[in-house]
């Protein structure tokens, strides 16, 4: 009878033909993983490829959005929701718009159909001033109408128009500055939480809400507001000039109805969008050259983040020669 432990088991190095059985491993294991690699090549390669032709959709579909049209026509551009950079109604997205309504030769006016609260000053500033360049430039009129509201930044941007529409009960005005914020040092004591915040420059932690705020700071802050406020003034009466009756609430931030925003000089007349194309361009015809994120661009967007997130996911899972 043989021993028992001289028996060759199948990984034993002195087994017949191990080292054939090894390399066989070894090439198997190279070629899965040049399998492997080639799917990741073709992969990214027709990613890349979709990419390419979303993006080109969104070009293409972009540049027919904007139509031009030897017709007759009221050119509108809408402005809705907050007034910010990347929102719908940011600077880049309006700006664009209003020159591709200015520049077409059928367009008799432009009108702003005007829906929001507001936003950003510096937003509202851009579009101002490119109103102006635009009016100067092709000599064509631009009328601001507003729906629900037309309020702080909103107002800031229909002020460079030559006439303000609205509907009786539109809200209108609020011609004023805010900077808001909170702060916790009251609860913090209580609860016995103590804020550690380091800082290179005396003033770096400055409306940090878990920190006190100082006189100074404050004032600071108050100086600042007020040259926004007075940016925001000037604005108003160099576009409305002498229709503007100048009361002590008028630049307090204070809103008004429509009627009352006409009867104060901050608006012109009662009108809808139709009213102003058919009396006081006298083109019923209405184009939209609102500039919007359309499907293609969004996917584009998306698409591109999702190749990045599912190339990281499965590199982590890819197999591995150990």
């Amino acid at each position: 009878m043989s021993d028992p432990t001289l028996d060759p088991s199948p990984n034993d190095s002195r087994t017949p033909g191990w080292e054939r059985a090894t390399l066989e491993k070894l090439a198997f294991a190279a070629l899965a993983e040049q399998r492997s690699a080639r799917r990741w090549k073709i992969f990214f390669r027709l990613s890349w490829l979709a990419l390419f032709l979303v993006v080109a959709w969104a070009a293409l579909s972009r540049s027919q959005g904007g139509t031009a049209s030897v017709t007759p026509h009221t050119a509108v551009v809408e402005v809705k929701g907050e007034i910010a950079s990347g929102a719908s109604a940011s600077a880049e997205y309006i700006v664009a718009a209003m020159r591709s309504a200015f520049e077409d030769e059928g367009s008799q006016a432009v009108v702003l159909l005007i829906n929001s609260p507001g936003g950003s000053p510096v937003q509202a500033g851009i579009i101002n001033d490119e109103i102006r360049r635009l009016k100067a430039k092709h000599g064509k009129p631009v009328y601001a109408v507003v729906e629900e509201s037309c309020a702080s930044a909103a107002y800031y941007i229909a002020a460079a128009t030559d006439e303000i529409f609205v509907d009786k009960a539109s809200i209108v005005g609020s011609i004023g500055v805010l900077m808001d914020g909170f702060g916790f040092t009251g609860l913090m004591d209580k609860l016995g939480v103590e804020r550690r915040l380091l800082t290179a420059g005396e003033n770096k932690g400055f409306l940090d809400p878990f920190s006190p705020q100082t006189e100074r700071q404050r004032a600071y802050a108050q100086t600042m507001l007020d040259e926004v406020h007075r940016q925001f003034i000037a604005v108003v009466k160099a576009g409305r000039g002498d229709r503007i009756k100048e009361t002590p609430e008028l630049f307090s931030g204070l809103f008004w109805t429509g009627s009352q925003a006409i009867e104060m000089g901050l608006a012109d007349k009662l009108g809808s969008l139709d009213y102003v194309a058919r009396e006081v361009v006298k083109a019923e015809e209405i184009i939209d050259y609102t500039r919007r994120e359309n499907v293609a661009e969004r996917l584009a967007r998306q698409f591109g983040a999702s190749i990045g997130e599912g190339a990281m996911r499965m590199l982590r899972h890819a197999p591995a020669l150990r």
